[in-house]
């Protein structure tokens, strides 16, 4: 684990967009940009077994930023590519609709994780973590993960294949993350208490997206 939470050097402008992300350094909110993530590590970590035997939800985190590694790595595997000659992803959906959409929420704004770049796309400046549940840990947490359906993507199915297989995408992503977060000691709990309407304002969704769950990620707190 500290080798995964030692920042190695980076030269290049897109450290210096992701520390402003992450809470290391001020930023105007009006600046945000899109940012780039390195290249996610895809070897190492705990083995299977063990990282299931430490999965938990936890519910009390450190303000600590995570480093750009770190949180690279937690992005692949929620929702990432890992069969680049099919674009298909490290969490199952139903049909390969691959109908749900990660949206990252942190103290300077809101973006949307585009997984066939691996990078964030700027949605909404501006802290939004206090929305994004009920409880008092999320406005503190570095990382809060937004799992949103697309009915756009599954104009096909019918209402109740729409909410059992949006369901069970939501739900695979994240188990990805808890087992991401067991492996390198990171603190994470999923929940559906959110207040719906005033994030679904401050993410600009449509009518056609609706948000299932939502996942705060960082340290455990000290």
């Amino acid at each position: 684990m500290r080798r995964m939470r030692r920042i190695g050097r980076i030269g290049s402008a897109a450290w210096v967009v992701l520390g402003l992300l992450l809470g290391g350094l001020p930023a105007a909110a009006q600046d945000l940009k899109p940012v780039p993530l390195v290249a996610p590590q895809t070897g190492g970590g705990k083995p299977l077994m063990q990282a299931l035997k430490d999965r938990a939800t936890s519910r009390a985190f450190s303000p600590e930023r995570l480093p750009d590694q770190v949180f690279s790595n937690l992005l692949w595997a929620a929702f990432g590519i890992n069969r680049a000659d099919s674009g298909r992803r490290t969490a199952p959906s139903g049909q390969n609709l691959q109908e749900i959409d990660v949206y990252v929420v942190t103290a300077e704004g809101a973006f949307l994780y585009d997984a066939k770049g691996h990078m964030l796309s700027p949605v909404a400046s501006g802290d939004h973590r206090v929305l994004t549940g009920t409880q008092a840990f999320v406005k503190d947490a570095p990382v809060t993960l937004v799992y949103v359906v697309d009915y756009a993507k599954m104009a096909k199915l019918g209402p109740e294949e729409k909410g059992l297989y949006s369901a069970a995408g939501a739900g695979a992503i994240s188990q990805n993350v808890y087992l991401l977060c067991a492996s390198e000691g990171l603190a994470t709990g999923v929940r559906a208490s959110i207040d719906r309407p005033a994030l679904a304002a401050a993410l600009k969704l449509r009518p056609d997206q609706k948000i299932l769950l939502a996942q705060t990620v960082g340290y455990p707190k000290k």
